[in-house]
C-alpha cells in the first residue's frame, strides 16, 4: 500500500512545535502579457495548519488557480511573485529555495491536482509511468517493484481493475478514471499538503461525491493538509474546516466554515450563496445570477472591486480598497459596511 513505501529523507526536520503548516503573507502575483500587466493574485495572506482543510471559493477568474500555482511555484510565462511575499511551509521559505531544492518538495510533500487530468497527464505516456516516475523521483522503491507500488497506488484512489488499467493511456479512460490517475500521482509520495483545484470538475454527482469521500478519509489517515479549490459552495461546506472566499484576485471574507456560512459579512459571499440552485425553489423560477462582470485583472478598479456590483455601495467603496478586517481573527471580511449593518 501507499503508507508501507520507503520514502527517501526529507529536505526539512519537521518541527512539532509549529502549528502552522504553510503560512503566506502578503502574496501577489503579476503576469507579463501583451496586452499589459495582469494582476491575479494582489496581497493575499492566509495560514493552514496541520490535518486541516481550506477551501477556497470564488467566480471564475478571481484568482483561484493562479494562487495555487504560485504555492508550487509553477507560473505560467512571464509570471512572477511580486518581491515581499512570504510563503513557508514547514518553517521552509520556499521564495528562498533554488528550482532544485524545490523539486525535492514539490510534488513529494506539496502535491497538486490539477483542474484538467486530460491536460495533466502526458498523452503519450502510459498512466503507470507517470505514477512511477513519482516513485522512483521521490522514494527508494527499487525499480523492479515500482509497477506493484503503481498499482497499489491507484487501488488506493479507488481505481476499478487496477492491474489492467495501469498499462493504459489516458484518452483509453473516462473523465473519472483519469481524475483517480492525477489524484493517484499527487498521493503516491503521502504528501503534507494537497492542493486539489477543481478535481471533482465535469464528473457526474456520484464520482465527484466518491472523489470527495476519499479525500477525507486519506485525510484521516494520514494526517495532510488540504487545500480545496471550487466553484461549489455546498463542497466548501462538507469538507473545508475553513473557506476563503476570493474576489478580484484578493481575499474579501475568511472564517471557519460554520461561521461563514451562518453568518456571512461581504455583500459578494452573500450574492455568490444566493446563485446556488435549490432544490426546494418553486417550479419554474429562474436561477439567480450575479448582475455584471468581475472587474479587469489587468486595469483593477481604485476601490473596492465588487463596488460595481454591490447594492449597498456607497461613495468610499469607488475612492478606497476595503483591508481584510473584522471583529476577530477567525472571521475576517473586506467591506467597508458589512451586511449587519444593513440587515439580519
Amino acid at each position: 500500500m501507499i503508507e508501507t513505501l520507503p520514502l527517501k529523507p526529507r529536505l526539512e526536520t519537521p518541527n512539532p512545535k509549529l502549528k502552522a503548516l504553510l503560512r503566506v503573507t502578503d502574496l501577489s502575483v503579476r503576469i507579463d502579457t501583451r496586452k499589459g500587466l495582469v494582476r491575479p493574485v494582489d496581497g493575499v495572506s492566509f495560514s493552514l495548519d496541520s490535518g486541516r482543510t481550506l477551501g477556497i471559493v470564488g467566480e471564475s477568474g478571481c484568482g483561484k488557480t493562479m494562487l495555487c500555482r504560485a504555492l508550487i511555484r509553477l507560473l505560467p510565462p512571464g509570471g512572477y511573485i511580486v518581491r515581499g511575499a512570504e510563503m513557508r511551509f514547514n518553517g521552509v521559505d520556499m521564495g528562498a529555495l533554488s528550482e532544485k531544492l524545490l523539486c525535492r518538495i514539490r510534488g513529494r510533500d506539496m502535491a497538486m491536482v490539477f483542474q484538467n487530468p486530460m491536460t495533466a497527464l502526458n498523452p503519450v505516456m502510459r498512466v503507470g509511468k507517470q505514477i512511477g516516475e513519482n516513485l522512483r523521483l521521490h522514494t527508494a522503491t527499487a525499480r523492479k517493484d515500482v509497477r506493484d507500488a503503481t498499482v497499489n497506488c491507484l487501488r488506493q484512489v479507488g481505481m476499478p481493475h487496477p492491474d489492467r488499467y495501469v498499462d493504459c493511456y489516458p484518452h483509453q479512460l473516462s473523465g473519472g478514471m483519469r481524475q483517480r490517475v492525477v489524484i493517484a500521482v499527487a498521493l503516491c509520495c503521502r504528501p503534507k499538503l494537497l492542493i486539489a483545484d477543481e478535481p471533482t470538475t465535469a464528473l457526474d454527482v456520484t464520482v465527484q461525491a466518491e472523489i470527495l469521500r476519499r479525500f477525507d478519509r486519506l485525510q484521516d489517515k494520514y494526517g495532510m493538509s488540504i487545500i480545496l479549490v471550487t466553484h461549489n459552495l455546498a463542497i466548501a461546506a462538507n469538507h473545508a474546516d475553513e473557506v476563503a472566499v476570493m474576489y478580484g484576485g484578493k481575499i474579501v471574507e475568511y472564517a471557519p466554515t460554520d461561521v461563514l456560512f451562518s453568518r456571512m459579512r461581504h455583500p459578494y459571499t452573500r450574492t455568490l450563496m444566493g446563485a446556488v440552485p435549490r432544490l426546494d425553489a418553486p417550479a419554474g423560477e429562474p436561477f439567480r445570477t450575479i448582475e455584471g462582470q468581475p472587474p479587469d485583472l489587468s486595469n483593477p478598479p481604485m476601490g473596492c472591486g465588487f463596488a460595481d456590483r454591490c447594492q449597498y455601495v456607497r461613495p468610499i467603496c469607488h475612492r478606497a480598497v476595503p483591508p481584510l478586517t473584522g471583529c476577530n481573527n477567525n472571521h475576517r471580511f473586506a467591506c467597508f459596511f458589512p451586511l449587519d449593518e444593513w440587515q439580519d
